[in-house]
């Protein structure tokens, strides 16, 4: 199978919205199989399949959603995007994140790298508050929403962590990931590409999801319904301790409303150490 094997579309969809019929009904047997024909057909995962297979506790937790789902689902919902999540989600990440940086006498800085960077709520937020900001998305169509407002120096399209093993810029002072963990799993890549990208001393804030002890047990990460990845604090902590950064604070947040439910996540502010 060569790369530009033709994906069948309409035999895609036909497998994926089976999937999903037999998933509401709850007959999971029948919908664990659809989804496996599903990635039989599109082995990139454009839909997000193998997260949907962990969702369900019937698939290895992969170790972060897949780059095609993740670009795709962004694509699709960047012009509704600001909409949807700071009005109907109420989502207040950033304005949190401006806060707790205020509340320990963090700033200004000099360079920002905001990871994830969508429509730019969060390069918006923090935007007095640094003197250059470069801004990172997967999707294309949020990259050009974001361009429209100039908030950013600089913007690329990139998959996060291709972009932190591949830049060679100046060194940032401030590297902010919000709303970036619940498409990744394993966070070695992520915090080791942070550190490798900043100065001594810099500072690194990200949000993450969390669920309660009794469904994460002792996983360091799993996929949550809404095929998103809860992380535990503990495997947070550990993997800055392992990569070089010191914790100054992990504070406990609704990260946004789900079907009017709130959904518990951390801030978390971390230091580079010299």
């Amino acid at each position: 199978m060569g790369p530009m094997k033709k994906i069948d579309e309409d035999a895609l969809a036909e497998a994926y919205n089976r999937a999903l019929a037999h998933e509401k009904a709850g007959e999971i047997d029948a919908a664990v199989a659809a989804y496996h024909e599903v990635l039989e057909l599109d082995p990139d995962d454009h839909g997000g399949a193998a997260v949907r297979l962990a969702a369900l506790g019937r698939g290895e937790t992969p170790p972060k959603a897949p780059d095609a789902y993740v670009e795709t689902l962004f694509d699709q919902h960047a012009e509704s995007f600001e909409d949807i999540l700071v009005e109907q989600l109420g989502y207040a990440v950033p304005v949190l994140l401006r806060q707790r940086l205020q509340a320990l006498s963090l700033g200004p800085f000099k360079r920002l790298l905001d990871l994830g960077c969508g429509t730019g709520l969060t390069g918006g937020t923090l935007r007095d508050m640094v003197e250059d900001a470069t801004g990172i998305d997967i999707s294309e169509n949020m990259v050009e929403i974001a361009h429209e407002k100039d908030l950013y120096e600089t913007l690329y399209v990139a998959e996060v962590e291709d972009f932190l093993e591949d830049n060679d810029d100046e060194p940032f002072d401030l590297i902010t990931a919000t709303d970036v963990l619940p498409y990744l799993g394993a966070l070695e890549p992520l915090f080791f590409g942070a550190a490798e990208n900043m100065v001594p001393g810099g500072i690194l804030a990200f949000s993450s999801e969390t669920l309660p002890a009794d469904v994460l047990g002792d996983k360091p990460y799993m996929v949550g319904t809404h095929q998103r990845f809860a992380h535990s604090e503990a495997y947070v902590r550990n993997r800055l301790a392992d990569t070089g950064f010191e914790v100054l604070e992990v504070s406990d947040i609704n990260v946004r409303m789900q079907d009017g439910e709130p959904t518990p996540g951390h801030l978390v502010i971390a230091k580079l150490k010299g």
